[in-house]
């Protein structure tokens, strides 16, 4: 039974090119887990071994069915209240809203035959088998972001203004505005890869 890899199998969705693009992205579904805070810490973190253990769960009860996958990379949408912090830019936000100050809705893309029922079933063996509570919280999510500015970032987090900086100046010559979430998709694995050599795609819905 071959494994079905949505990295491979939608290979624009997962690639960046190192200078701004415009490029028009395709609805899909994913599961989802919604929070606010630092990422560094632990209610961040607790929210993550949640979606994590859902999605396995997932994988399991599909190979059981002939129908195996490899768990996608993780993502996230990034906001913050621009009524406290307003007009600031791409590049200031980072800099100027405190990290637990931030919203965000953590992704993992899954199949199209993932269904509802199937997402339910998984939330509630993880919560009895593997007490983790906070799958109650897991949810399955559609998103259709269409057109995009999208940029390849290579390094440490702390260094995205750099590359924001140059999406913003794309999205501001070519007459776009902003329309929607702050998109990322972290293509390395932060456990293992030094922060230098992280790649992250950006992403910033425009119309």
């Amino acid at each position: 039974m071959e494994k079905l890899d949505l990295t491979k199998q939608h290979k624009a969705y997962y690639s960046a090119k190192k200078q701004p693009q415009l490029i028009e992205i395709e609805a899909a579904q994913f599961l989802s887990v919604t929070g606010k805070g630092d990422p560094s810490e632990k209610p961040y973190m607790d929210k993550i071994q949640a979606l994590y253990a859902t999605a396995y769960t997932i994988k399991f009860l599909n190979k059981a069915a002939d129908k195996d996958f490899v768990v996608a990379k993780l993502e996230g949408l990034w906001e913050f209240d621009e009524e406290k912090y307003p007009n600031l830019s791409l590049t200031e936000a980072p800099a100027k809203v405190p990290r637990s100050e931030w919203k965000y809705r953590m992704l993992i893309r899954v199949p199209e035959y993932v269904t509802q029922e199937q997402v339910n079933a998984s939330i509630r063996q993880v919560i009895e088998k593997k007490q983790i509570h906070l799958a109650a919280d897991v949810e399955l999510y559609n998103m259709n972001e269409g057109k995009v500015v999208q940029m390849l970032h290579t390094g440490p987090f702390a260094n995205e203004p750099e590359t924001l900086g140059q999406m913003h100046e794309f999205i501001k010559a070519n007459g776009l505005q902003r329309n929607g979430l702050h998109h990322e998709i972290y293509l390395s694995d932060l456990r293992r890869t030094p922060a230098e050599k992280l790649k992250t795609i950006l992403r910033e819905p425009v119309k």
